[in-house]
């Protein structure tokens, strides 16, 4: 509860909603001639403390101002606003925004118009109910509401002893944001990302139309947006899908200081995703001798073995961390327990690095701590797909390279592989077109003033996968001109085009993402 406390003091929806009706400007936009439908008035903010929060997001680093902020009471305030800008002749953006977890400005809008969507979660749920988070009567999945939390999500599914299959690693994120990007996590080898965990969608188009999608119904706008960065529809509300939740888990680290036995363990664990044996999570980190050693890795294990681990760092530059647990319940604690004993024993780890924590399911998914707000930061992260034949040079020229290199402390740096055949091609999200693929997350955290040697070294390493032929492709990605989303989006680039001229042709929807603006 005090993590969720913090969260809401903080969020975007708390400010927005303790402001004043006096607060209220006159319903313009000073972009537009047109005038703004009169009934949008109680929904639109224009003061200067609504449009510098929404100026801003977790990255801390572009900073665009919208013309006013929109609050919306349901589905239909949305597509009023979005038809309003699409009969115009001079159509103003609009920019749907979460939790403000974006990092390169994605959810912002020059002078158009900020959604904030935690207010329809606050104020709608599904078919006019009170709740966000709506579980079946058989218990198989949950529509929840695009504004909604995965904690908030967690919260409710749990109380009936059900849960979806997988997550992103933080759960303070919009069910809406997860899904216009994809939605990883370590349950991904297994489960897919979570928008291949998605039945139904409710979405506002770019003309303002509420749609009712799925993979038979309306199936084009389903696909384009699972994973479109928000350019052909508002998601407004999503069916997941749900299984019987575990009720505690057996969290295991282990340690690796060389690398290709550290990738050959991960792909061996993987590559049993089918299996009843198969581990439910699988994420590898990389520890490393710049500057303090990563004391979120570190304080996992017992407090003896701190010293050893920050030797073997000191001494080889880079040590890898895999993590990887398994579910359980009352009733299948025994075997679950002989499933890990025997995972250990195939696995070639550093001997005697290696540490195991028993740990409620909720406390498991509910790991990453919400970022303290009365410190300010800036977030310049770098997250790609690196195939598996690249990996090996990857680690070589920019871990053990560019990284130590540069010389600069940064965050967490993730390291896991997927199956790509636990991803469905038909979707709008571009993935490396080999059968395992590695996520690599580079967590930096800078001062305010520093980020840009960060964005420096973020461009070293891109320039180091086109020169060594490594074919990444970036996710939750910031390509500044099209012609680099024409890239990234290779042969899907065609169809991409033509779904934003169906949904969005007059490209009102999600300019920060600067692909068609």
């Amino acid at each position: 509860m005090a993590k969720t406390t913090l969260l809401l003091a903080v969020s975007f929806l708390a400010t927005m909603l303790t402001l004043s009706s006096s607060q209220v400007a006159p319903l313009s936009l000073t972009t537009t001639t047109c005038p703004l439908p009169p009934e949008l008035s109680p929904v639109l903010l224009t003061d200067q403390t609504s449009k510098l929060i929404a100026s801003t997001d977790y990255g801390n680093m572009v900073h665009v101002q919208p013309a006013a902020v929109a609050n919306p009471r349901s589905v239909d305030d949305i597509s009023l606003l979005i038809k309003s800008s699409y009969s115009c002749c001079d159509p103003y953006g609009v920019a749907a925004r979460g939790n403000g977890h974006c990092t390169k400005g994605q959810a912002m809008v020059r002078n158009g118009v900020v959604l904030n969507m935690r207010s329809l979660s606050n104020n709608v749920g599904n078919a006019g109910s009170s709740n966000n988070v709506v579980v079946s009567p058989d218990r198989t999945f949950a529509d929840v509401s695009g504004g909604a939390l995965w904690i908030e999500v967690l919260n409710e599914t749990l109380k009936l002893g059900v849960a979806p299959v997988t997550w992103t690693d933080l759960l303070y994120l919009t069910v809406g944001g997860a899904l216009s990007n994809a939605g990883i996590g370590g349950q991904t080898f297994r489960f897919g990302p979570q928008i291949a965990n998605v039945h139904e969608l409710d979405v506002v188009t770019g003309k303002g139309e509420i749609v009712t999608c799925s993979a038979n119904k309306s199936s084009e706008l389903f696909y384009a947006v699972l994973g479109g960065l928000g350019q052909f529809g508002v998601i407004t509300r999503a069916r997941i899908a749900l299984a019987p939740a575990p009720q505690r888990v057996k969290w295991m680290r282990l340690l690796y200081s060389d690398f290709t036995t550290f990738s050959n363990d991960q792909e061996k664990i993987i590559a049993n995703y089918s299996q009843p044996d198969s581990v439910d999570y699988i994420e590898g980190q990389v520890l490393l001798d710049n500057g303090t050693p990563n004391l979120w890795e570190t304080s996992f294990f017992p407090t003896e073995v701190v010293p050893t681990i920050t030797s073997l760092v000191k001494e080889k530059g880079v040590v890898y961390a895999l993590e990887v647990a398994i579910y359980y319940n009352s009733t299948n604690e025994e075997i679950k327990d002989q499933q890990m004993k025997q995972l250990i024993r195939q696995l070639k780890n550093e001997r005697g690095l290696a540490a195991m924590k028993d740990v409620t399911y909720y406390k498991f998914l509910d790991r990453i701590p919400v970022p303290d707000p009365s410190i300010p930061h800036s977030h310049p992260w770098l997250n790609l797909f690196v195939p598996k034949s690249g990996v090996s040079k990857f680690n070589d020229g920019v871990v053990r390279d560019i990284i130590m290199r540069t010389n600069i402390t940064v965050g967490p740096v993730l390291f896991y592989p997927m199956n790509r055949n636990k991803w469905d091609d038909k979707m709008s999200v571009v993935i490396p077109d080999e059968e395992i693929f590695y996520a690599f997350s580079l967590l930096s955290q800078s001062n305010v003033d520093d980020w840009p040697k960060y964005l420096d070294q973020n461009a070293a390493v891109l320039a180091h996968c086109e020169e060594a032929g490594i074919e990444v492709k970036q996710y939750l990605a910031g390509h500044s001109t099209q012609q680099d989303w024409i890239k990234h989006f290779g042969p899907k680039w065609a169809g991409f085009q033509q779904m934003k001229a169906q949904f969005d042709p007059k490209f009102i929807l999600s300019p920060g993402q600067k692909i068609f603006n």
